[in-house]
């Protein structure tokens, strides 16, 4: 084969690979419940605010 269609090859799978990644984190994101999600950022928030400005 020549040089410039094992550099495609490559490309293609290189495609593929982050495809999978992306299509992982995606189904671990969704796997949470809108509620989960709501507890997670209340908690995100109260930890991330100074003393003198927590509501």
């Amino acid at each position: 084969m020549r040089w410039w269609k094992m550099l495609g090859l490559a490309g293609i799978m290189g495609v593929a690979a982050t495809g999978v990644v992306i299509a992982r984190a995606e189904r671990r994101r969704r796997a949470y419940t809108p509620e989960e999600i709501r507890v997670r950022l209340r908690e995100r928030v109260e930890t991330n605010q100074p003393e003198g400005r927590r509501s």
